[in-house]
């Protein structure tokens, strides 16, 4: 019966995580674009040299918000092997026993 919970609290932290790594990576590429995005807006920048600091700010911050989605998921992934991951509830609720006899 144990076991059905873990499995639960295992599925509920992945899905967290992978949110968590996911609106991460969106807001860094978005960062990096916006950076992109105002340099391109120089004055006295030519039309060619604005539209190819756009096109490298999307190619930049698309590799940024990649490389972060992979690091998070990698290190829930590592953390979760070592037994560190568990939520701190858990041992509130693994103290009570589901026996009523004990």
């Amino acid at each position: 019966m144990d076991r059905g919970r873990e499995a639960r609290w295992e599925k509920d932290a992945m899905t967290v995580e992978i949110v968590f790594a996911l609106v991460t990576a969106a807001v860094l590429a978005a960062a990096v674009f916006a950076v992109a995005l105002a340099l391109s807006l120089v004055p006295g920048l030519s039309a060619a040299a604005s539209e190819g600091v756009r096109t490298a700010g999307a190619l930049v911050g698309a590799a940024a918000g990649a490389v972060r989605l992979v690091r998070v998921l990698y290190r829930f992934d590592a953390e979760r092997r070592k037994g560190h991951w568990r939520p701190a509830a858990r041992t509130a609720v693994s103290s009570v026993s589901a026996d009523p006899r004990s």
